[in-house]
C-alpha cells in the first residue's frame, strides 16, 4: 500500500507548505489537528444551531401552545434547556477529550453496545436524516423567489438540496480551515438577517406596536402533550447545541474554549429567538403567523416591502451554514466509529494531502442524498426528534453513573449534580410525550431500528463474521489507494 512512505512525503510537503499550522517543530502527523478556537468555536455552535428551524419551528410551537406568551416562554425554556444539557457535555467534553460527541462518553460508562446502538443511530438516521431536512429547506428558501405565487416543483428542491449536500461535502473533504472558514463567513451571513429582524422588531415596537402582546396568555391551549410537542418543535430550532463536543480533538486548548463557546454561543442564540419571535408578533397576530406558508418570508413582505426579497436569500445563507457546521462536525462521528471498529475500518481513515476525514464525510453526505429522494420533512422531523432525545437523556445519564463508577477521571469542569438529573427527566418526559399524545407508527420504526442494531453488533462486531470481512478488504484498499487515505497515526506522549 506504501502507506509508510506516503505518512513520510506528507511530512516533508507540510514542513515546506503549511509550517505555520503546527504548534511546535515536530514534524506533523497524519492526524486530526487543532486548528478551531474560541470564535470559531463560537461560530460553530451559533452557525449549526440558528439554521431552518427559527424560520420553520415558531408556526408550530404557536400551534401548540395557542397563545402569544406561552409561544415565547417555550422558547425561553427551550434554551435553558438547551444550555443545561450543553453544560452537562462540556464536563462529559472535558474529562473525555476524544472526537465523536456521545460515542466515546457511552464508551466509558456503559460499554460498547449503548455507544454501538448510538452510532448505529446516529449514523444512519439521525445525522443525515438533520442534514437531509437542513438541505431541503435552504433548497425551499432558495427557490422561492424564482416561483412567485407558486410552491417550486420537487424535483427543482431535490436536485438543489442534493447539489448543497455535495458542495458542503466536497469542502469539508478538502480542508479543516477550508470548512470552518466557510463558516465563519455564513455565520457572518446569517447574523445580518437575524439582526434585520430583530431591529426591524424593535423599532415596530417602539412605534407602538403592541396590539398583539396583550392578554398574551388568553386562548392558550396548554396541556402535558401540548406543551412536550412544543418543547420538540422548538428543540429542533436548537438542535447542534453539542456540536462542539464531536470535534473536542480540534480544538485548541479544549478545557478553556469548549464551556465558553458553550457560556457564549447559547444564552447568545436564546436571546436572538425570543427577540425573532417578538419581531414577528409586532407584525402578525397569532391566527396571521398560523397561516402563513414561510414566516421570515411573510415578515419581510410586510416591513422591508421592496426589498423584501433579501430574506429568502439570507435564510438561504443561514440553513446553509447550518449544513455546513452538521457535516462538518457528524463527519468526525463516523471517523470515531471507524477508529473504534464499529463501522468499516474505511471511515477512520485520514486524507494525506488534507489531514481531513475524508471517507467518514463522504459516507455521510451519500446517506443525506439518499434521505432527500423519499423527502417529508414533517416526518424526518419527528423521526429525528424521537431518536435524538433518547440518547441525549442517555448520554447526560452516563455523566451522571461515571460521577460514582469514574471518579478517578479528571474533571477540569464540574457542574452541580442537579443539572444533569434535571436534563435526564426531561429528557425521559420528551421521549414519552409524543408516544402518549400522538402515536404514530414512526416512533414504532425508529425503535425496532435501534434494536436491530443489536443484531448487527453481536453478527459483526462480536463475532467479526469472516465473511465480511473478506468482502471489505478489497473494497477498502481499493478506496485508500483512490481517496489516498491512511489510518490515523497513533499519538504517543
Amino acid at each position: 500500500m506504501g502507506e509508510e512512505s506516503l505518512k513520510r512525503r506528507k511530512g516533508k510537503d507540510d514542513r515546506k507548505e503549511d509550517g505555520q499550522s503546527t504548534q511546535s517543530h515536530e514534524p506533523q502527523t497524519t492526524n486530526l489537528q487543532k486548528e478551531v478556537g474560541l470564535i470559531s468555536g463560537i461560530c460553530m455552535i451559533v452557525g449549526t444551531i440558528i439554521g431552518s428551524g427559527i424560520f420553520v419551528s415558531p408556526k408550530s410551537v404557536l400551534a401548540n401552545v395557542g397563545a402569544v406568551g406561552p409561544c415565547l416562554t417555550v422558547w425561553a425554556a427551550c434554551g435553558v434547556l438547551a444550555t443545561l444539557g450543553a453544560l452537562c457535555f462540556a464536563e462529559l467534553g472535558t474529562m473525555i477529550t476524544k472526537s465523536g460527541g456521545e460515542y466515546p462518553y457511552l464508551t466509558e460508562a456503559f460499554g460498547p453496545i449503548p455507544a454501538f446502538l448510538f452510532s448505529w443511530t446516529s449514523l444512519l438516521v439521525t445525522k443525515p436524516s438533520s442534514f437531509a431536512i437542513i438541505c431541503l429547506s435552504f433548497a425551499e428558501y432558495a427557490s422561492a423567489p424564482f416561483y412567485p405565487g407558486c410552491d417550486p416543483p420537487q424535483v427543482v428542491i431535490k436536485c438543489l438540496a442534493a447539489a448543497a449536500i455535495v458542495i458542503i461535502t466536497i469542502v469539508n473533504s478538502l480542508s479543516v480551515k477550508l470548512g470552518s472558514y466557510l463558516q465563519n463567513f455564513l455565520t457572518a451571513a446569517k447574523m445580518i438577517i437575524v439582526t434585520i429582524i430583530i431591529v426591524s422588531g424593535i423599532v415596530l415596537l417602539a412605534q407602538g406596536k403592541t396590539e398583539n402582546f396583550k392578554d398574551s396568555y388568553k386562548d392558550s391551549t396548554i396541556s402535558f402533550g401540548s406543551i412536550a410537542l412544543a418543547f420538540y418543535n422548538g428543540l429542533w430550532a436548537y438542535d447542534g447545541w453539542n456540536q462542539l463536543n464531536y470535534i473536542t480533538e480540534e480544538l485548541r486548548n479544549p478545557y478553556r474554549n469548549l464551556p465558553l463557546s458553550i457560556i457564549i454561543g447559547i444564552p447568545l442564540v436564546t436571546v436572538c429567538y425570543v427577540l425573532i419571535n417578538i419581531s414577528y408578533f409586532t407584525v402578525m397576530t397569532s391566527t396571521e403567523l398560523l397561516q402563513s406558508q414561510a414566516v421570515a418570508v411573510t415578515f419581510g413582505d410586510r416591513v422591508l416591502y421592496p426589498a423584501s426579497w433579501i430574506v429568502p436569500l439570507f435564510v438561504a445563507f443561514s440553513t446553509i451554514g447550518s449544513a455546513n457546521g452538521t457535516c462538518f462536525t457528524a463527519g468526525r462521528l463516523v471517523y470515531v466509529a471507524g477508529r473504534e471498529g464499529h463501522m468499516l475500518k474505511l471511515l477512520s481513515y485520514i486524507s494525506v494531502k488534507r489531514l481531513t476525514p475524508a471517507p467518514a464525510i463522504i459516507f455521510y453526505g451519500i446517506i443525506a442524498i439518499i434521505y432527500i429522494i423519499p423527502g417529508d420533512i414533517n416526518t424526518l422531523i419527528n423521526y429525528f426528534s424521537f431518536a435524538v432525545w433518547i440518547f441525549y437523556g442517555l448520554t447526560v445519564l452516563a455523566l451522571i453513573v461515571m460521577r460514582f463508577t469514574r471518579k478517578d477521571l479528571n474533571r477540569p469542569v464540574k457542574i452541580p449534580i442537579i443539572i444533569p438529573v434535571v436534563v435526564t427527566l426531561v429528557s425521559i418526559l420528551l421521549v414519552l410525550a409524543p408516544i402518549i399524545s400522538e402515536p404514530e407508527l414512526a416512533y414504532l420504526y425508529c425503535v425496532l431500528f435501534i434494536v436491530s442494531g443489536f443484531i448487527v453488533y453481536v453478527l459483526f462486531v462480536h463475532f467479526k463474521f469472516n465473511w465480511s470481512q473478506k468482502i471489505s478488504k478489497p473494497i477498502t484498499m481499493h478506496l485508500q489507494m483512490l481517496l489516498e487515505v491512511v489510518p490515523a497515526e497513533e499519538i504517543t506522549e
